[in-house]
């Protein structure tokens, strides 16, 4: 604990683990068995439950709860499950992320994510690296967001979704059904095109993206989605870039059917 600061008024019960130079603000509450990275900021008042583990140079923000019990009926309090957070993660004020269902269970946010204000995060959800929670966003349980993914302010994503890598959602869009890679929301599951704009800002190359377009063309010309991308990756000539096989997959691996394509009039 080299270097940690601990606020007077806060409470950091025998058990929790705290790494170096971590700094613990005024009225927050760090529980028995909780453990902290090195140069990890929590401030006022967040509480971090038993079941929180948190990366180094994360950033907990007032109000925030980590590794609360899951809203779920007849959930066994007794059970061990954990909430990890990733290294270099910022999560702002009153965000709630809730340890698993699931005995030896995780909830997972990656590293380098930023889950902004109010958002909140269901028990057993799976957030890859660098992705973005705008305000007010609802993940329910068992939710996977793919890496470099964003979701903007007061969306709602149901329970069991894929939001595919590279994606962006609009705020307040309905989510019900998979998300496939590198696409963007809006309303309810519906698909406008292609994340262009993020794409370049990842530094794709237009090769990449041109074929990637190439794949969206095709999957979105025919009624069977899963069908149509099985196909194209048995073919000789199946796009080889590593995005485009990535999106194509995302297809054949879907159980709970997608966002639907909808052509701008």
């Amino acid at each position: 604990m080299k270097d940690t600061q601990i606020h007077s008024t806060a409470i950091v019960e025998s058990g929790a683990k705290l790494g170096t130079n971590v700094l613990v603000g005024p009225y927050s509450i760090i529980e028995q068995g909780a453990e902290v990275g090195d140069n990890t900021n929590i401030q006022s008042h967040a509480i971090l439950k038993s079941h929180a583990i948190i990366g180094r140079g994360v950033e907990v923000g007032h109000f925030s709860v980590i590794g609360g019990d899951p809203q779920h009926m007849g959930f066994d309090r007794s059970l061990c499950s954990k909430a990890i957070i990733g290294r270099g993660t910022r999560i702002g004020e009153g965000v709630t992320v809730h340890r698993s269902i699931e005995q030896e269970g995780t909830t997972r946010v990656g590293e380098d994510c930023f889950l902004m204000g109010y958002s909140h995060v269901a028990h057993d959800c799976m957030l890859e690296n660098r992705v973005v929670l705008a305000n007010g966003v609802l993940l329910g349980g068992h939710v996977l967001v793919g890496v470099d993914s964003f979701i903007g302010g007061g969306a709602a994503v149901h329970q069991f979704v894929r939001v595919g890598q590279g994606s962006m959602i609009g705020g307040l869009a309905e989510i019900s059904l998979d998300i496939p890679p590198q696409v963007l929301v809006s309303g309810r599951n519906i698909i406008s095109g292609l994340n262009l704009v993020g794409l370049k800002r990842r530094n794709v190359s237009k090769e990449e993206i041109s074929e990637l377009k190439n794949c969206f063309r095709n999957i979105f010309e025919n009624p069977n989605l899963k069908k149509t991308a099985t196909r194209i990756l048995e073919d000789p000539e199946c796009p080889q870039s590593k995005i485009s096989r990535e999106f194509l997959n995302f297809f054949v691996s879907g159980k709970r059917g997608f966002a639907k394509f909808q052509k701008k009039s």
